[in-house]
């Protein structure tokens, strides 16, 4: 303990030093919570120009290769797989 320094501001600057962390803390808590009911609160902002998008995309569509175009594929691949 330095000799200029009474025990009793010792104790002082301990119970201040305690209270910052707890007030630091608190104060963290507090933030973190807030900061999380904001969060759910949130809402999505909507463009009113822009029409709302379907949730689901279009009908899946398939068309059958004849032989030769199947053949003309397989040759395209082949030539683009560098084989």
């Amino acid at each position: 303990m330095p000799a200029h320094v009474t025990s009793l501001q010792l104790a002082g600057l301990a119970v201040l030093t305690l209270a910052g962390v707890v007030w630091a803390i608190s104060v963290l808590r507090l933030l973190r919570r807030f900061r999380a009911e904001a969060v759910r609160e949130l809402r999505v902002p909507r463009l009113p120009v822009l029409p709302s998008q379907p949730q689901s995309g279009p009908q899946r569509e398939s068309v059958e290769l004849t032989p030769a175009e199947r053949d003309a594929f397989a040759g395209l691949v082949r030539q683009l797989g560098g084989h």
